[in-house]
């Protein structure tokens, strides 16, 4: 497989110069569209977030893996299609730099993910050493960069075959 494939052949042919990006609209900037991409797909997962951090850091048994599958899945789905729109916008806006802003754009779940952890840890009854809040964040931390690196790397993938589908299809004479 790996080195006796084909190298990816892009569908249509670029100029090795790059087009100056416009100015885009307030809500069209990059880092704005990356900072509001991850609220969708945080809220379709966030009931059974909670269950999972409440079984994860409160000693409790967690029982119900087939419905915590149907949430993974739906928060896979649902960063694709919240990335694969915004990276539509931003090429509808001339922006042609949509590499690392379609991995971001899914990603920032994660960041919403962190930022949850803050709350659900002030409803904790934790103890006032330093070492409980170093291993809660600590963890939390490692499992949100887990979370923005799957997130991440489905909006990307997804991202480079809609383009790639949306190129295809341009005849150029």
């Amino acid at each position: 497989r790996g080195y006796k494939r084909e190298s990816i052949s892009f569908p249509t042919v670029t100029s090795m110069i790059a087009r100056e990006v416009p100015e885009p609209t307030p809500f069209m900037k990059p880092m704005v569209a990356i900072s509001m991409a991850g609220m969708v797909p945080f809220a379709a997962a966030y009931v059974e977030l909670f269950f999972i951090m409440t079984s994860l850091w409160m000693d409790q048994f967690y029982y119900v893996f087939g419905f915590t599958l149907i949430v993974y899945l739906i928060l896979i789905v649902t960063c694709a299609e919240v990335t694969v729109l915004l990276c539509y916008y931003q090429l509808c806006a001339e922006n042609h730099r949509w590499w690392w802003f379609s991995f971001f754009a899914s990603g920032s779940t994660a960041m919403y993910m962190f930022l949850y952890s803050f709350f659900w840890f002030g409803s904790l009854e934790a103890s006032k050493m330093l070492i409980t809040y170093m291993l809660y964040f600590g963890y939390m931390f490692l499992i949100c960069t887990a979370m923005f690196l799957v997130t991440g790397s489905v909006g990307a993938l997804t991202s480079l075959w809609f383009i790639r589908k949306i190129f295809g299809t341009i005849k150029v004479d």
